[in-house]
């Protein structure tokens, strides 16, 4: 299934594109995500915790960068993980690119993602997928916003002459942010699609 999301980032294209390229950095902001190893500066494994009900399922894998063009602000990228318990799988491939805006950067992403095994009676519904991608892509720009961008301004208002960080170690990776609920997700997007169809066919 192929979806579209988008996010709003208060910075610039060029300062947007190397803040979302620090993946060390912005992993946590990622809901369940954590960061494990740095294999190379365009492949990272990790893994990502989501509940679904009473349904703990967590996916570790590899995300690697096939494409990234600096110049242009894009991006493509390739991700593979299988649940801990052998339930399946998902293998995903992304582009994004940012674009220009009044109040900074917009950062579009397109997904195409397929799911394996018992995982994928969860992605029969289209609209119910998409609508969850968008409330994680929500989540994350809020945390990024948050985490990174307002409390990195802070900080150097306080300090007048930032200290150079070091490079983080696969054994020191960010801590991971907290698992993000798929069943309250899931309740939302298909209200969501309710509303949608509601108003499709409410008489006007």
């Amino acid at each position: 299934m192929q979806f579209d999301n988008s996010f709003d980032v208060a910075l610039p294209p060029s300062e947007a594109w190397a803040l979302l390229m620090d993946i060390q950095r912005v992993a946590p902001c990622m809901p369940g995500a954590k960061l494990t190893e740095v294999v190379d500066p365009k492949t990272y494994r990790g893994e990502i915790a989501v509940r679904l009900g009473p349904v703990a399922l967590t996916f570790a894998g590899t995300l690697h960068f096939e494409e990234l063009d600096d110049t242009n602000h894009k991006a493509r990228g390739r991700a593979e993980g299988r649940d801990a318990k052998g339930r399946g799988g998902a293998h995903a491939t992304a582009t994004f690119h940012i674009e220009p805006t009044a109040a900074g950067s917009k950062v579009l992403v397109h997904t195409d993602l397929t799911l394996s095994g018992a995982v994928a009676q969860y992605g029969r519904g289209v609209g119910i997928i998409q609508s969850t991608a968008a409330q994680l892509m929500k989540q994350f720009a809020d945390a990024l916003r948050t985490d990174v961008i307002e409390r990195g301004a802070a900080k150097s208002e306080s300090e007048p002459a930032p200290v150079p960080r070091a490079p983080a170690r696969a054994d020191t990776a960010p801590a991971a942010a907290e698992p993000i609920s798929g069943f309250s997700l899931l309740v939302r997007a298909i209200w969501d699609l309710i509303m949608r169809v509601f108003s499709r066919e409410r008489p006007r």
